[in-house]
């Protein structure tokens, strides 16, 4: 199977003398989004050699943690949701989803 076509998604981080993220914005063309401002990253790639998850997290000095504490829920709904597409284990998404229910209650995301 030959490859068709190729995307692009670029990150730019702008870093404070200490290397701290200041900035950060994104682009994706086949997305239609450019240079587009953003307060957090979290990204996952599979080491298949290594059998191992390589991650980058980094978030702005400004970003308000209570965003952030949205940032967790609404990301670990979407590895709750992938879960199930990938795998069909509608199981153990139930149950993911129920701590995303509870992670969300105890943080006072969504009313009681």
């Amino acid at each position: 199977m030959a490859i068709k076509h190729t995307s692009e998604i670029r990150f730019t981080i702008g870093l404070d003398e200490n290397k701290i993220p200041e900035e950060i914005s994104w682009s994706a063309e086949d997305g239609g989004i450019d240079n587009e401002d953003s307060k957090a990253i979290m990204l996952s790639v599979w080491d298949h050699k290594q059998k191992d998850t390589l991650r980058m997290d980094l978030w702005t000095k400004d970003m308000p943690v209570d965003e952030m504490k949205q940032f967790f829920h609404q990301t670990l709904v979407s590895m709750a949701n992938t879960f199930e597409r990938a795998t069909n284990d509608e199981k153990m998404s139930a149950t993911m989803k129920d701590f995303c229910h509870y992670f969300a209650e105890k943080l006072d995301l969504i009313q009681k």
